[in-house]
């Protein structure tokens, strides 16, 4: 862990857990989706993968889903591979992390992400741009908070 506290020093700045809204919006900037979440960032000591977040969704039709995301840490970035993503995350500057990746089973689609913590680590502002043969065709926004 200390590795990763030292070599990425924003990444470590988000270890805790997380609520906020998604939304899904079409290249109009239309309301395709709207979703509840709970995301944990933690940093296992001693375990096989040193980054592991965990994402749990929540919809008012009473849908939810959990995911897991373990990732291995290399060249001063995170790797994700697994069943359903793989990807990578690395520090752009000191607030911001970006985070590339795949879905398995779509493989003509890819994903940036960006990831903006505040000053006093409480809140975060999240963004994807979704593309499918390199075209966006949708965006995600994302408010959080930290839960205290």
């Amino acid at each position: 862990m200390s590795i990763i506290r030292e070599e990425m020093p924003v990444l470590a700045r988000h270890e805790g857990d997380w609520v906020g809204t998604y939304t899904l919006i079409d290249t109009e900037g239309n309301i395709i989706e709207k979703h509840n979440s709970h995301l944990t960032c933690h940093f296992p000591e001693d375990q096989e993968y040193p980054y592991y977040q965990i994402n749990r969704y929540k919809w008012l039709d009473g849908k939810r889903e959990e995911l897991f995301f373990p990732a291995a840490y290399r060249d001063k970035k995170i790797w994700f591979d697994t069943e359903r993503i793989q990807g990578q995350a690395w520090e752009a500057d000191n607030s911001t992390v970006i985070l590339w990746f795949i879905y398995k089973e779509v493989p003509d689609m890819h994903l940036y992400e960006m990831i903006q913590i505040s000053p006093c680590n409480n809140y975060r502002s999240r963004t994807w741009h979704w593309f499918k043969n390199h075209q966006i065709f949708r965006r995600t926004m994302i408010q959080e908070e930290r839960l205290q």
